[in-house]
């Protein structure tokens, strides 16, 4: 009972008061607190958001400016279209199946079988 003749406090209602006070005083300010924090990583994510929408906008002009280069065009549909200009012959190679194409160097390397698989294979048909 020291601590609260320290504060004042004399009798237990007005202890009992004093702790309901403090009670509202503290449940009063956790509803604004979390309101903020709640904002706060809304504007976080809304900013995360707004870098992704530029990386996006100069990704799309950069491809504008490609498409506004009409080389970058004729190679497109060169290679998506299979379009050919007049006097060329156009020809698609077909590989036999099993083999990959590699993305960079345009080779042909054997898909599944390892290179001892492949090593033995050679040995017994040659």
């Amino acid at each position: 009972m020291r601590i609260g003749y320290a504060l004042g406090v004399t009798s237990p209602r007005r202890a009992a008061l004093l702790a309901a006070l403090v009670c509202v005083l503290l449940l009063s300010v956790a509803m604004p607190l979390r309101n903020y924090l709640g904002q706060r990583a809304e504007l976080a994510a809304v900013y995360e958001q707004q870098h992704i929408l530029a990386d996006k906008i100069a990704e799309l002009a950069r491809r504008r400016g490609l498409l506004a280069d009409p080389e970058h065009i004729e190679t497109q549909a060169r290679e998506r279209l299979r379009y050919v200009l007049p006097g060329e012959a156009p020809y698609l190679v077909q590989l036999p199946p099993g083999t990959i194409v590699a993305a960079g160097t345009g080779g042909v390397q054997a898909s599944t079988q390892p290179w001892y698989g492949q090593l033995w294979k050679s040995i017994n048909s040659g």
